[in-house]
């Protein structure tokens, strides 16, 4: 599949306008149910592309962040999904691209390339999968990679509540509070324009999870 793929890159008006219902819908049910409350949302870049790296503790948080900005984010969908064409275009107008389930993690990391340099915010859990509890755990560097391959900023952002909205294993959704908390944009540029070190993608890494430690803390103490 190429990366010019339409479903990675591209979208038409058709599609914002039914990003912008779905989201509409979606963050008022966030915010009436979840009582969902954003901090921080002048930290957003109102245009150009930026990875978009909040902390991950439910399946929730997906919807959650899209409460973020009225543009569409993009993100990762395992590509058996849109075997079914009907669901495969809902999904790609919802922001999702698919990524082969098994395949090297190179060609997640191209498309997820694609989408930014599309022009369009990419969001990415730098944690990978669901974590539980107040601590931000190891970060994979993905998100340092491609912001630095890039050169676009990394928007930091905590999410607190959601894994008491639906827990692990669990179908049912419970009506808790949830807060976001958005940092201030990370620059990630390469001195002099040239390619990242191993050691520049560790050093952007390790001040991303610096940094949503500080923003989930603060997102706790918004919820308590």
């Amino acid at each position: 599949m190429a990366i010019v793929d339409s479903r990675i890159v591209g979208q038409s008006r058709s599609t914002k306008i039914f990003y912008s219902i779905v989201r509409g819908l979606v963050v008022g049910i966030c915010r009436s149910y979840l009582r969902l409350r954003v901090v921080g949302l002048e930290n957003v870049p109102r245009e150009g592309s930026f990875v978009f790296a909040p902390t991950h503790r439910s399946t929730i948080d997906i919807p959650v962040a899209s409460a973020a900005t009225r543009r569409r984010m993009r993100f990762m969908g395992k590509d058996s999904i849109w075997k079914y064409k009907p669901i495969g275009k809902i999904m790609t107008g919802l922001g999702a691209f698919p990524v082969t389930r098994g395949s090297a993690d190179l060609e997640a990391l191209k498309r997820c390339i694609a989408i930014v340099q599309s022009g369009e915010p990419l969001v990415m859990f730098p944690e990978g999968t669901r974590h539980y509890g107040p601590e931000v755990q190891p970060l994979f560097d993905g998100a340092a990679y491609i912001a630095l391959k890039t050169g676009v900023p990394i928007v930091p952002a905590a999410i607190a509540g959601t894994e008491d909205v639906m827990r692990s294993g669990s179908k049912a959704i419970r009506f808790k509070k949830c807060r976001m908390v958005i940092g201030k944009p990370i620059a990630a540029d390469v001195p002099g324009g040239g390619r990242a070190s191993r050691e520049q993608i560790g050093d952007l890494t390790v001040q991303l999870q610096n940094e949503l430690q500080r923003l989930l803390d603060e997102a706790n103490r918004l919820i308590n």
